[in-house]
Parts: structure tokens; C-alpha cells; sequence
């Protein structure tokens, strides 16, 4: 190992900070385009880091005043000691106690592109070069002096050549403008100081030491939607550390905290704020940076028991003051990412931001006994159940065998699809008819004629009449003296009731009703199969247990789709199911099928999600996706046939079939041969920094404004733009691709050093390669609000030219955000569009090329 390497780890003690460890041998240096960071870093001294990589490693010089775009200011670089690759995205707080303890941000990053040989200028002395940052861009020198500085650091100088980004300083002090990071948009000085002496590996999730060792949270941006953490029914209390809480009888609230606003998510992700009103206030009081917070929605009855009924009169009668709002977990705190923590350390970070018991928000307490014991005391005391939780386990946005929940009598949610007459005195409706999901459809359950008052007889009869339909919703009909005097309903209420156990034929016994579930859709019901001790103690999930419950389970009802393995998270980012992805195409159906619908389609399917294995699927082949479009087989020949989705439910059979991809063609299926828009993909260097990308997604719209042409603009939900140029039905196939190449090649020609008309990350080092080739038969583009196969699930999103400067990158917009922005549109950001548009000859000329 070099020298100047091996400095840089005996300076560090890796027990205690989070930079990264220099590896035992030095990366290559790499085919491709060169990068440079500049930090900037609070130690003893605030100061900037300034690191070009050259030969596998970071030079860093350190830059006491940062960089000046003024020529005529000379600042002083200090040359320190190598820095490993992956220091370039390091952003933090390193410890006291430790080598330059103090907080670290990234001020900018891009590439820089040397003049000459950059080795022989680096060792000479005197390196030249242009840099294509965020902040910091043109041409820049560093020289080496003769100064002595302290010890044997060479002394060397960072000049601002003078070119057109050069400014005076007494105009702009780009440092003092400019101060937060490119990434993190963090300002030195506020971030969480870490402990000292942090443990390295979590704790052990089957056997939690008495005093848990704590980890340390992330930094991130956090996600607009976060699915919460759901429990696994079990049988019995399993063996090993756990920790109890009451399980409450209310309703599940996930609440976000973003820039201090809050808002209140239902399970089903329905926003509630404005039904908990004096809840959203009292969290706004606790002044919290960007969260999430997990909780319950709780009346207590005089007792200081939970009451589900008075809780729902609450929320009918408008008295939401009347509620607590039970607060038991935090995977998002005061901008910091706590998802991998451990339960016990989340927990604790919760209860010191909550007041003692004023106002509506309490901290769920977690008690200490024996798990024999656990559920006999909880029944004791009249509580429904207890809800456990396995100590040192993180937080995961799905159902999980490290959170369980033991009850101390049957009790779950039932979809209404029918009632009875009355008998005698009483009024509304005898019995209400219950069924849950499964495989084919409706399950017949059982009925439930005890638990209501006048009220509630009177105002869920009211309610089903309006749902009264003539025929059943069942698939398998209950026998004749089930179904006598039985009026049907659709099947759309939800009611909890509880009961003493089922029938062999899969009916409650004993039922009595427990109140209405508006928070849970009915195509989630299902019947719920406890999973045994052992196999949570295993950490096997609830789909593992026994397959009768794989059997009964699994599938939820979307639209006309029937939607297997509804639970799947196909996301770990977002924590995003394949339901919520299918709800999600359902909701935007109106704005995504207008750039599908005619169009042949092709699939990007990820059965695995984003983290598995992706492939590209342009034909039917024998893929029965429900309600899809198969289209005549003379359109393609040789081939099975290509493939439409003209409707939203085809749009969640794409989804059944694992899809989370849309491409489509430039041209309607109708019309084939005659394609009717260009596309344009601006793919850029991946070092490239965004503002790099933007330039470049101007300048080509500036070129498309010259030739006449009216262009619409996306975003592609990957790294570069898209743009795109409705045309009339005027050329062939060959046309459209020799025009879009034609245009590629000009923007290279007159700017080499920015574009690349050559495909091939070889050809796009330092560049945008602006990609023609979508535009041939068969070529296709990702779908305008089509979702992206990546993590986070970004989308690809039309906005209007006035809205570029306003991009932070490609990926904006994602499955999480989307809808926040399209309700705020005024009118739609592609209006006007229209396949008009022909290219004449004296288009060809003005690119240099005779028209074919």
C-alpha cells in the first residue's frame, strides 16, 4: 500500500466514524469520465476539501476560504493525504475524539476534464482543467508553490481562469451564495453529532442484551408515502425477547411531518387530517424536523379501556378532540432515516420528543413479562389483546413476523354482502351476512345479529338499502336455508366482529358486532390464520405458516383484477407493495392511457421487484394479462403478437403479471407503418452533474425551436430527459430515424465537448449521448407517467419548458409524490399537443443533410 494511502487510515479509528475505510489495494483507474467533489467540512477550522480523482484514489487539498470564481483571488490549497473513491459521497457528523471531528457536506461534485496529461501536470506541478459541477464550472488551474507550510504539506494555488462563468468577488461569493450541499441540501452545523463510541454490528434479534448497543441513523431524503409496519397473528406467545405493548382498539394512523406541515394517513393511505384536527395541531407544537411517526387512533371508555364504538362516534359526530392518538414507533425522526434501528432505540428517540400526557398525544408504553403470561394478564384485565415486538428488529413496510399480535378472543373484519328481516319489536335488519376473500372470489362466513343498539341498526340499514343489489356477491352460493329472506348488497362495508371460533364448514361461531371499519377496503379481507410459536420464533413470515392460510390468502381485488400476493413489497426503498403499484396505475389512469392507448405496448416485468430480475417483454407470446389488448398478428410478422392497453383495468393486469414498466411505440397500432412523433433521449454520463443535464436539455430545445418544431418535454424518471416532437403521419420509419439522427449528430458536431451522437458509455464520457435510435420500427420509450424499475419507483413526468428550472433531478417525481403534483395542476402540462407537425426539406438543409 502506498504511503500517502495507508496515511489516511492510521488517521482513523473506524470503530468510531462513519468514513469510509481506504481498501487494501487502490481501485484501477477507470474507463471514464473523472470526478471531483469539494466538501465542506466544520473541523477545528471551517474549510473546503477540494479532491480531483486521478489514478484510483481522491488528491485532496484542503482550502481555507473555498473556491472564488475571481480570477484575480488566488486561494491557498493545502495538500493532505489521498482520499479513498468512496469518501466523494461521504456527508455527516464524525465524533469527537476523532481526526477532523466535525460535520461534513457535500458543497459539489461533478467531473472534471484535464488539459493534457493529467498525471504528468499533477506530479509537474501544474494542472489544468474545466469543471462541470452544480456550483463550480469553466476552466480552473492548481499550482504548485514554493511556500512552506507547516510540516511537509505542499502549498499550492486554486485560480479561477478567466472565461465567461469568471465574476468578481465584490459581484458574487459563490461560497456565501451558495452555502448547503448538492445532496443532502444540509448546511454545516446542524447535524446529529453521533456517539462516540457507536457499535459497529446491530445487536442479535433472537437474544437482545440487556443494555443494547445503539446504531447510528441515516440521512436521507425521506419518501412522501411510507407503508406501515403490520403485525402476524399468532397462537401462542413465542419464546425469546420481546417487547408488549396494549393492542389498541382504534385505528391505525401513520403521520408525516414534512417542513412542519403534518399530515394523517388512514392504513389504506387515505388522508385523515382534517378528521383529526386537534391531532395534526399538537404534533405541529412539537416543532419536529421531516418525519414519520406510527400510531393509534383510541378513544377510552371511563375505565381508561379503549372503546372502538366511541371512537367511531367520535369521528360521526365530529368530536375528534375526543381522541388519543397513541404513538408507539418513529422509522423517520427529525430528518433521519431510523428504519434500521432497532425497535428499542427507535422507540426511545419517539418518547423524548413527546410532552408527558397533555393534550391528545400519548406514548404507547411497553411493559416487561413473562411471554407464558402475557396474553392470560392481558385478558385478565379485559384489553382485546397485546401487540409484540422483537427487540433489536428494524422497521419494515410490510407484514412482518418480528411484530405479532396475540388476542384474547377471535375477533377480525368481515365484508357485509347481504342482512336479514327483523323479528318481532326489532327494527332495521335481523343479521348481517359476512364474507371474506379468497382465491375465486367471495366467501361465504357466517352472520352476526348481536351488538348493535337503535342507532346503529337504523343507520347501517339506511346505508345497505342504497347498496341493494338482486343477485349474490358470493362465488359460492350458502345453502337455501342460508340464503332465505336474504336481501344482497354489494360488497362494499367492512364490519370487525367478534366470535368464539369457526365451524368446520368455515362459519363464525357466537359472533357479536364490534364496529364498522372504514379504514380498510374490502377487497383486503381476508380470513385470518394465526401462525404458529415456533415458526415466529424462526422469524418465518405470516405467508410461511400452514397452506391452508397461503390458500385463503393472497390475493386482493382491484378494479375487475384480481391481484395476487397483494403484500409482496416490490420496493425496499419505498417500501411499495405490488397492490398499492396496482393502485397506484388504477388512480393515474386518466393521465398515463392517453400515451398508451392504440399504441403497441411492450412490459418491463420485475416478478422480484426492483432488487430481482427485470426483462423486456414486446410480445403476447402466452402471457394471459388480463384484459390486455392482443393485436392482429399481421402487424408484426414472425412474431406472436404485439401487445395494447387501452383500459385501466389492463393496466392492472400488466401489474398482476409483475409488470412496473410501460413502453410504447411511435406510432398507433392502426397506422404502423406511418409513426407520429420523435423522441429525443437525452442520456448523460452518469458523472455528469444535473446542471450539466439541463444545459444540454436546452441547448437541444433551442435547436428544435430554430427548425420550427414545437417540442414537449418529460422527464424520463432515470438520469436524463426526454423530449418530444408530435408529427403528422407523413414519413416511414427510415425517415424518422434518419431525421433524429440527423439532429444527434448536428448538436455533436457543433458541440462536441458537450454532446456524443454515438451510443455507448465509451462514446458519452464527460457527455450527453442525445439517442435517435427509439425512433426505428419496433424501438420504444417509456410511457409519459409510467413508473420506473428502480428504487424509489420513480416516474417519468410531462412538464411544461417554464418548469425546467425548477428540476432537482430525473426523479422528482415518484409513486409516493405524483398525485400531490397532479392535483395541483392547473391544466395539463402538455396541452396543445396535437400530431400535426411535418418536416419539410428545408428542415434537412438547416441540419447539413439532403432530405431522403
Amino acid at each position: 500500500m502506498a504511503k500517502a494511502t495507508s496515511a489516511y487510515n492510521r488517521k482513523r479509528n473506524f470503530d468510531s466514524t462513519s468514513e469510509p475505510r481506504e481498501p487494501a489495494r487502490r481501485s484501477r483507474a477507470k474507463a471514464g469520465a473523472l470526478t471531483f467533489v469539494v466538501q465542506k467540512h466544520d473541523a477545528r477550522r471551517l474549510h473546503y476539501d477540494f479532491r480531483l480523482e486521478l489514478e484510483g484514489t481522491l488528491k485532496s487539498w484542503a482550502v481555507p476560504k473555498g473556491p472564488s470564481l475571481d480570477p484575480s483571488q488566488k486561494r491557498l490549497a493545502v495538500h493532505v493525504e489521498d482520499h479513498p473513491l468512496a469518501y466523494a459521497s461521504f456527508e455527516g457528523s464524525i465524533a469527537e475524539g476523532n481526526y477532523g471531528a466535525g460535520d461534513v457536506i457535500v458543497w459539489d461534485h461533478g467531473i472534471w476534464q484535464p488539459e493534457g496529461d493529467p498525471v504528468a501536470g499533477y506530479e509537474s506541478g501544474k494542472l489544468k482543467f474545466t469543471l462541470i459541477g452544480e456550483k463550480l464550472s469553466g476552466a480552473w488551474t492548481l499550482v504548485r508553490t514554493r511556500l512552506k507550510g507547516s510540516g511537509d504539506k505542499q502549498q499550492w494555488l486554486l485560480i479561477k481562469e478567466q472565461d465567461d462563468v469568471a465574476r468578481p468577488a465584490d459581484e458574487y461569493d459563490i461560497v456565501s451564495e451558495l452555502p448547503a450541499s448538492v445532496i443532502s441540501g444540509e448546511l454545516v452545523g446542524g447535524m446529529e453529532k453521533p456517539a462516540a463510541n457507536q457499535a459497529r454490528k446491530s445487536q442479535s434479534r433472537s437474544k437482545a442484551p440487556a443494555k443494547p448497543s445503539r446504531k447510528k441513523a441515516a440521512k436521507a431524503a425521506m419518501p412522501d408515502s411510507l407503508s406501515p409496519e403490520l403485525a402476524t397473528l399468532v397462537e401462542s406467545p413465542p419464546a425469546g425477547d420481546w417487547l408488549y405493548e396494549i393492542k389498541y382498539d382504534g385505528y391505525r394512523i401513520m403521520a408525516r411531518v414534512k417542513e412542519g406541515e403534518v399530515t394523517l394517513f388512514s392504513r389504506n393511505g387515505h388522508d385523515w387530517t382534517a378528521r383529526m384536527a386537534p391531532q395534526a395541531k399538537a404534533l405541529e407544537k412539537l416543532k419536529l424536523g421531516d418525519s414519520w411517526l406510527d400510531g393509534e387512533a383510541v378513544v377510552l371508555d371511563e375505565q381508561g379501556m379503549p372503546d372502538f364504538q366511541a371512537l367511531q362516534n367520535a369521528f360521526d359526530d365530529a368530536r375528534s378532540g375526543d381522541i388519543l392518538y397513541f404513538l408507539f414507533d418513529a422509522p423517520w425522526l427529525d430528518g433521519v432515516d431510523q428504519r434500521e434501528l432497532p425497535v428499542e432505540q427507535r422507540r426511545d428517540a419517539l418518547q423524548k420528543k413527546l410532552p408527558k400526557r397533555k393534550g391528545p398525544l400519548r406514548f404507547s408504553e411497553a411493559f416487561e413479562v413473562d411471554h407464558q403470561s402475557v396474553l392470560g394478564s392481558a385478558c385478565a384485565l379485559g384489553l382485546e389483546g397485546v401487540i409484540g415486538k422483537r427487540a433489536g428488529s428494524p422497521y419494515r413496510s410490510s407484514r412482518s413476523a418480528d411484530w405479532i399480535k396475540l388476542k384474547c378472543r377471535q375477533r377480525q373484519e368481515f365484508v357485509v354482502v347481504g342482512f336479514t328481516k327483523p323479528q318481532g319489536s326489532r327494527s332495521g335488519f335481523g343479521a348481517l351476512l359476512l364474507a371474506v376473500n379468497e382465491a375465486k372470489g367471495l366467501r361465504y362466513a357466517g352472520r352476526v345479529g348481536t351488538g348493535f343498539n337503535e342507532a346503529l341498526l337504523a343507520n347501517l340499514h339506511k346505508r345497505m338499502k342504497a347498496l341493494a343489489r338482486d343477485d349474490s356477491p358470493l362465488h359460492k352460493q350458502p345453502s337455501a336455508a342460508q340464503r332465505r329472506g336474504v336481501q344482497w348488497i354489494e360488497p362494499q362495508l367492512v364490519v370487525e366482529v367478534a366470535f368464539a371460533g369457526w365451524t368446520g364448514e368455515g362459519l363464525v361461531r357466537q359472533g357479536a358486532f364490534v364496529g364498522e371499519r372504514s379504514d380498510k377496503p374490502a377487497e383486503q379481507i381476508i380470513e385470518e390464520q394465526p401462525a404458529s410459536a415456533k415458526a415466529v420464533e424462526e422469524g418465518a413470515s405470516t405467508e410461511k405458516t400452514t397452506s391452508k392460510a397461503k390458500a385463503r390468502k393472497g390475493r386482493e381485488q382491484i378494479g375487475e383484477v384480481s391481484v395476487s400476493h397483494p403484500e409482496r413489497v416490490i420496493d425496499e426503498q419505498s417500501g411499495t407493495t405490488k397492490a398499492q403499484l396496482a393502485r397506484f396505475y388504477a388512480e393515474i389512469a386518466d393521465w398515463l392511457l392517453p400515451d398508451v392507448r392504440n399504441r403497441p405496448v411492450s412490459l418491463l416485468r420485475a416478478p422480484g421487484g426492483v432488487g430481482g430480475e427485470q426483462f423486456f417483454q414486446k410480445h403476447a407470446e402466452r402471457l394471459a394479462i388480463p384484459n390486455i389488448h392482443h393485436l392482429d398478428a399481421d402487424l408484426d410478422p414472425g412474431h406472436d403478437r404485439l401487445m395494447a392497453i387501452d383500459s385501466a383495468p389492463a393496466l392492472i393486469g400488466a401489474v398482476q403479471m409483475g409488470t412496473i414498466e410501460l413502453h410504447t411505440w411511435n406510432a398507433a397500432y392502426a397506422s404502423i407503418e406511418r409513426p407520429d412523433r420523435l423522441i429525443l433521449d437525452l442520456d448523460p454520463d452518469p458523472a455528469l452533474p444535473w446542471r450539466a443535464v439541463m444545459e444540454a436539455t436546452r441547448l437541444s430545445l433551442s435547436v428544435l425551436d430554430e427548425l420550427g418544431l414545437e417540442t414537449f418535454v418529460k422527464t424520463s424518471g432515470g438520469a436524463g430527459m426526454h423530449l418530444v416532437v408530435p408529427l403528422a403521419r407523413h414519413v416511414d420509419w427510415d425517415t424518422l430515424k434518419a431525421f433524429g439522427k440527423a439532429i444527434s449528430q448536428f448538436m455533436a458536431s457543433e458541440l462536441p465537448d458537450r454532446f456524443s451522437a454515438r451510443m455507448g458509455p465509451k462514446n458519452r464520457i464527460g457527455k450527453v449521448y442525445l439517442d435517435y435510435l427509439r425512433n426505428g420500427r419496433g424501438a420504444s420509450t417509456v410511457a409519459a407517467y409510467s413508473v420506473r424499475a428502480r428504487p424509489g419507483l420513480p416516474v417519468s413526468v410531462p412538464i411544461r419548458r417554464e418548469e425546467l428550472g425548477q428540476l432537482r433531478d430525473s426523479k422528482q417525481w415518484h409513486i409516493g409524490n405524483l398525485q400531490q403534483r397532479l392535483a395541483k395542476l392547473d391544466e395539463d402540462p402538455w396541452a396543445g399537443y396535437a400530431n400535426r407537425q411535418r418536416i419539410p426539406k428545408a428542415m434537412w438543409r438547416k441540419l447539413g443533410v439532403e432530405a431522403p
